[in-house]
């Protein structure tokens, strides 16, 4: 059963990605919308899910300074790829360096999320299920997300496709692996501290301001607003 909930999240973030390379002339409004899915994941699902399980063991301190390493991580990372223009080759390929690096954090993320529900199902039959209903509420969006990191930063729409599907495997083969490795509740709770500070350096430092350039705020505000309520109303649905 876990096995066929991560191809069913899988085939929900590649319809998601299909969707943003498909309407990319409103790539700005997907981009806001991305970025508050990006903020209400890691407020609503990352942030809560990571301390909840990092402080069976270890104290909370750890897992908040994690959160600020995964921020200050990706900042550098960030820092180092990113060039504001594209005047030449050179400074195109430096921001597909961008996206790819975006990209592949989805990728992982989306693996986590697999591992995560194979996890609870070995735990309990019942708590998969609740972890299965939000990684599946939210699979959508971290399709578009990754081809949106893509498509953003100059990527092209072949390029895309690629990362998309790479990433729509990451939930089946983390559920695969969840069978195969052993991880302690408590140091998934840390793994998953670290992806909080990516994603909260993603989502407010990257998709907001990238949103808003050259297109009137009013749309793009309203949309990043709408990204964050989707997250919280999936989250809701897995704490009740």
């Amino acid at each position: 059963m876990a096995i066929l909930i991560g191809l069913a999240a899988s085939a929900f973030t590649l319809l998601g990605g299909l969707f943003a390379i498909r309407y990319k002339d409103k790539l700005h409004l997907i981009l806001g919308f991305s970025a508050g899915a990006i903020l209400g994941v890691a407020l609503f699902d990352l942030l809560p899910e990571s301390l909840e399980l990092a402080t069976t063991a270890y104290d909370m301190k750890l897992a908040t300074l994690l959160i600020a390493l995964g921020f200050i991580l990706f900042m550098i990372f960030d820092r180092a790829f990113s060039l504001h223009g594209c005047e030449d080759q050179e400074h195109c390929q430096n921001q597909n360096h961008k996206g790819q690096l975006g990209a592949f954090t989805f990728i992982i993320h989306s693996f986590i999320d697999g591992f995560g529900i194979g996890l609870a199902f070995k735990i309990s039959p019942a708590i998969g299920w609740v972890v299965a209903a939000a990684v599946l509420s939210h699979g959508f969006s971290d399709g578009i997300n990754t081809a949106t990191m893509i498509l953003k930063n100059k990527g092209k729409r072949n390029d895309a496709i690629k990362w998309l599907l790479l990433d729509s495997l990451a939930p089946a083969l983390g559920v695969a692996s969840a069978f195969m490795i052993t991880v302690s509740e408590p140091v998934l709770g840390l793994i998953l501290s670290v992806f909080t500070g990516f994603f909260f350096y993603i989502g407010a430092c990257d998709l907001i301001p990238e949103s808003h350039h050259r297109h009137p705020t009013f749309w793009t505000t309203l949309m990043t607003i709408l990204g964050m309520v989707v997250i919280f109303l999936a989250s809701s649905i897995r704490t009740n």
